[in-house]
C-alpha cells in the first residue's frame, strides 16, 4: 500500500516556511509500517490541487493532504476538493460547537470568517481538531488506474469518479490542517490508527547507529562484508549530516519481536567492527553522553571557543540539568581577548599563530584555571570561507582537551563550508572528550 503526501502552501514554495510537516509525516508513517513514496509541495491555486490530486490517485492507495484550510481568502483547498469530488460545502452544527468552544476559552466571539470552518464538503468524514478550528476531512472514491485527463476537465473527472467500472480503485483523501501542531495530533490520535485497522501493516523496526569521526566512503568500506550478509529483511540506509553519519536498519515482517531480536543482533555486531566510530544510538546527543558521563565522575567542563563562536556552549546548555557539571564558557575571538581572558602568552600568538596546537593548549589551560573546572574543551580554527593561507587552509582545527591529568591537541582539516566547519568541529571536540573520559572510567 502506497502513500502520498501533499503539502499546500506559497510559502513553501518561497522558502519562507520550512516543510517540517513532510518530514515529521514520513517519519511517523514509516514508523508505523507504511510506505510513502513521494512528497509533492504545491502552491495555493485550484489548478495546482487538481492536478495533484489526479497525479496522485494513480499511484497510491492513500493521498494525505496538509495546509490549506484555514478562515483566510487564501485557504481554497476545502472549495477545491469539493470541485475535485463533485460535492458542496454544508453547515456542519458538532463543528460550530468546536469552533464556539474554542473562541469561549479564549475569550472572543465566533467571526463570520471564523463561522466558515464549520462549513465541510457533504460528502467527507469529519476528523475533530482539538487544537484549532480547521477540521480533517477523509473522502472515499473510486479513481482511473491511469491519469487520461487533465484535473481542469471537472466535468469528465466527476463522472469517471463515480464510475466503479474497470480500471478503478479506492483510494482514500485526507485533507489536514498545515498547522503542525494541529496536524500531528490528528495524525496520531486518529489517522495512523484508522489506517492501520484498515490495512495491517507489515511489523517495522528501526535502529539507527550513530557514528562520528569517519566518512561516509570509508565507513562503507569498513562494514562493506557485514553489509553484503545482512538477511534479506533488514535494510541499510546511510544517513550523512555534517560532523557525523547515521547508520539505520530497517527491519520489516509479520513478527515484531523476531524482527526487533534480529536488528539488534546486527547492531551489536557493528559495535564489534566500528567500536571506535560509535557514540550512540537512535535519539542519543552526543552533548547528553558527555553530560552523563561528567556526572557519573562527578566533574565539571568549562569551554574555550574561537571558532565555533560559542556553538559547543550552545549544545552542552541544550542539555536540561547541565549546570550540575557545565560552568561557563570564555570565547576568545579577538586575540586580545585570548590574552587576557585565557592568559595566552603573546610570544606563543606571535610565533604560532592563534590556529595552532601550542595555542589551544594555552586555551585550555587557561580556562581550566579561570574557570576552575576539572575538563575544558578549546578550539581554534579558521571557519571561513576566507582566512586561509597555503600553510593554514580554511577548514584548518586545532582542539585541545585538558583533563585533571593532561593537555593534549589534535589537528583536522574538514574542509570550506563555514557553517558546516563549526558542526564538524564542536561535535569532534565533543567526541574527543566522551572517549577520555570513557577511557578514564575504564
Amino acid at each position: 500500500m502506497n502513500i502520498e503526501i501533499i503539502n499546500i502552501g506559497d510559502e513553501l514554495l518561497i522558502g519562507q516556511v520550512v516543510n517540517t510537516n513532510a518530514s515529521w509525516m514520513g517519519e511517523q508513517l514509516s514508523l508505523a509500517g507504511f510506505s510513502v513514496n513521494q512528497f509533492t509541495i504545491i502552491g495555493d491555486t485550484r489548478e495546482h490541487i487538481l492536478d495533484a490530486l489526479w497525479k496522485a490517485s494513480e499511484r497510491c492507495e492513500v493521498v494525505l493532504i496538509s495546509g490549506g484550510i484555514g478562515p483566510t481568502r487564501d485557504d481554497i483547498t476545502k472549495t477545491t476538493l469539493c470541485d475535485f469530488f463533485g460535492t458542496r460545502l454544508v453547515f456542519n452544527e458538532e463543528a460550530y460547537k468546536d469552533v464556539e468552544a474554542i473562541f469561549a476559552r479564549r475569550g472572543y466571539q465566533v467571526t463570520e470568517l471564523n463561522r466558515q470552518q464549520a462549513y465541510l464538503p457533504e460528502d467527507c468524514i469529519s476528523i475533530p481538531n482539538k487544537l484549532g478550528t480547521a477540521r480533517g476531512m477523509w473522502f472515499e472514491k473510486s479513481c482511473p488506474s491511469r491519469i487520461l485527463h487533465p484535473a481542469s476537465c471537472i466535468q469528465e473527472a466527476r463522472s469517471r469518479m463515480q464510475d466503479p467500472g474497470s480500471g478503478m480503485h479506492q483510494v482514500i483523501y485526507v485533507s489536514m490542517p498545515g498547522v503542525p501542531f494541529e496536524m500531528k495530533a490528528m495524525m496520531n490520535e486518529y489517522i495512523i490508527p484508522e489506517l492501520k485497522t484498515r490495512f495491517h501493516p507489515k511489523s517495522i523496526y528501526h535502529k539507527t547507529i550513530l557514528t562520528q569521526g569517519i566518512g561516509e566512503s570509508f565507513l562503507a568500506s569498513m562494514i562493506e562484508e557485514w553489509e553484503n550478509n545482512l538477511p534479506s529483511f533488514i535494510k541499510l540506509a546511510y544517513l550523512p549530516q555534517p560532523g557525523m553519519v547515521r547508520l539505520r536498519l530497517s527491519g520489516t515482517g509479520d513478527e515484531e519481536n523476531a524482527i526487533r531480536s534480529q536488528v539488534e543482533k546486527e547492531a551489536e555486531k557493528l559495535s564489534v567492527l566500528i567500536p571506535d566510530y560509535i557514540f550512540g544510538a537512535d535519539d542519543d546527543q552526543i552533548e547528553a553522553i558527555v553530560g552523563r558521563l561528567l556526572k557519573e565522575k562527578n566533574a565539571t567542563l568549562g569551554t574555550a571557543e574561537s571558532c565555533t563562536g560559542g556553538y559547543i556552549a550552545h549544545l552542552l546548555t541544550s542539555v536540561p540539568g547541565s549546570s550540575a557539571y557545565y560552568k561557563g564558557s570564555i570565547i576568545a575571538y579577538d586575540n586580545a581577548v585570548k590574552e587576557q581572558m585565557l592568559s595566552i602568552m603573546p610570544e606563543t600568538l606571535q610565533e604560532f599563530g592563534a590556529v595552532s596546537s601550542e595555542v589551544v593548549i594555552e586555551m585550555a589551560i587557561g580556562a581550566q584555571t579561570n574557570l576552575n573546572v576539572d575538563y575544558v574543551i578549546a578550539v581554534s580554527g579558521i571557519a571561513g570561507p576566507d582566512g586561509g593561507t597555503e600553510e593554514k587552509p580554511v577548514g584548518t582545527v586545532w582542539i585541545a582537551i585538558a583533563t585533571p591529568d593532561e593537555v593534549f591537541s589534535e589537528k583536522y582539516l574538514f574542509g570550506d563550508s563555514r557553517e558546516r566547519n563549526i558542526r564538524r568541529a564542536s561535535l569532534q571536540a565533543l567526541n574527543l572528550l566522551r572517549k577520555n573520559l570513557l577511557t578514564d572510567c575504564g
